[in-house]
């Protein structure tokens, strides 16, 4: 494809991996303090109110699955970030996203500030993308030279 401004070519070039790296950092980053939630009880409220909330919108047994949730969002929410064992990691993020988006959002209609599924359809997308794409060249896996 030829570029509309052909002398931007070389900042593309230059900027495509760090600038998915950083996309790649913030998911990553943004999905611990979820887990942080619903594993320790930090940074959203208490461990009890998730299991509550769990609860109340049929997801049982809830304890288990606030745990089996946050567990995910933690730990590969941290592997992400750093890019390693990335494609498996952003998988098994992307589908607990993308379960939450079409089960509990979706039916509360698009916009996020009536709970829809607007926000957390468009994290199930970017986790999507990071398993296609894997951790490129900045991340672990690139470092230790071996990408699942």
């Amino acid at each position: 494809m030829r570029p509309i401004i052909p002398a931007l070519v070389p900042l593309y070039s230059k900027l495509g991996e760090p600038a998915y790296a950083l996309t790649r950092l913030v998911a990553g980053g943004f999905l611990i303090p979820h887990g942080m939630w619903k594993l320790f009880g930090v940074t959203g409220g208490t461990k009890e109110q998730m299991i509550g909330f769990f609860s109340r919108i049929g997801l049982e047994p809830a304890g288990l699955l606030v745990n089996m949730v946050g567990a995910v969002e933690f730990f590969c929410g941290i592997l992400i970030a750093l890019g390693l064992f990335t494609r498996p990691a952003a998988l098994l993020a992307a589908i607990t996203t993308a379960t939450a988006a079409l089960y509990f959002h979706l039916p509360l209609g698009f916009y996020v500030d009536s709970g829809g599924i607007e926000f957390s359809g468009l994290w199930a997308v970017i986790l999507l993308m990071i398993v296609v794409r894997g951790g490129r060249r900045i991340s672990l896996d690139s470092w230790f030279g071996r990408e699942i």
